[in-house]
């Protein structure tokens, strides 16, 4: 994790910033200083450069060749195909300009087989279900994943404290053991929500043991990310601002007495004797 700061850029002490609407961003809007886009920064700043000059996005995306798959504009996609039936038959990921898809790009570049396991997951919920079926808990937890997932590595105490919801545990009586922790934002929604920060984003940590390398962690998320895991929503919050190094305002220990933001875990509800 990296232990540079960044700057706020809408009022810390707000929820939500006011008045910055993300569809009218685009890829010239990214700050790659931000700590969390230290993974993403060396593919990431060409290529978001290279669309920004007029490149076209997804000619740019699929010009890099670091993905199992090539970017083709969104009106490839035929009416009434299925998003991931057409790219599990084509190796083709219909693809819009915008922060959105660019994200989910880069992800697929980073981790291509990880990638190639959530697609085949999601088509396999599909043809059990149908397109317009229910959705399930499983094709729930894939969306959940693929758009606003963390990985984390982190110390037991760190894990539980987190889990628990026990933010002040967590952020500020071990605040000395973030050294020790590594984050991946994975989710490609959550990604852009960052490129405008606002104390409220919340992501959904998935944990990943401390002795898988940063090489094998694609490879590991393939056989961990199975259905039936998938299926009981393994997932604990996580507001984004309040890791360690991620944002100015968080130095304070009062910044995580936001109970709006930084909640209290719910309690069970109780069964009727």
């Amino acid at each position: 994790m990296s232990a540079n700061t960044v700057k706020p850029l809408c009022r810390a002490s707000g929820a939500r910033c006011i008045g910055l609407d993300p569809a009218v961003l685009s890829v010239a809007d990214i700050d790659w200083t931000a700590p969390w886009l230290a993974d993403w920064r060396a593919i990431g700043r060409p290529l978001a450069m290279r669309i920004a000059a007029g490149q076209p996005q997804p000619q740019a995306l699929s010009d890099a060749s670091l993905a199992p798959v090539r970017f083709v504009a969104q009106t490839e996609l035929p009416a009434g195909v299925a998003y991931e039936a057409f790219i599990r038959d084509t190796a083709q990921v219909p693809t819009r300009d915008g922060l959105h898809d660019f994200f989910n790009a880069l992800c697929w570049m980073h981790f291509p087989q990880t990638k190639l396991q959530l697609n085949r997951l999601q088509a396999a919920e599909i043809a059990r279900d149908g397109v317009q079926g229910r959705r399930g808990p499983v094709r729930d937890a894939i969306t959940v994943f693929d758009e606003n997932a963390v990985l984390i590595q982190a110390p037991d105490v760190v894990w539980e404290a987190l889990s628990k919801h026990h933010w002040h545990e967590a952020f500020v009586q071990l605040r000395s053991l973030w050294q020790e922790v590594r984050l991946w934002v994975f989710g490609h929604a959550a990604l852009e929500k960052l490129v405008r920060p606002y104390k409220s984003i919340t992501a959904h940590l998935w944990r990943v043991p401390l002795s898988v390398t940063a090489n094998e962690l694609d490879a590991w998320l393939v056989q961990d990310l199975s259905r039936e895991k998938l299926a009981t929503k393994p997932f604990s919050p996580l507001p984004l601002l309040g890791v360690p190094g991620w944002w100015v305002a968080n130095e304070e220990a009062g910044f995580y007495a936001d109970a709006e933001v930084f909640r209290p875990r719910r309690k069970p509800i109780a069964t009727p004797l």
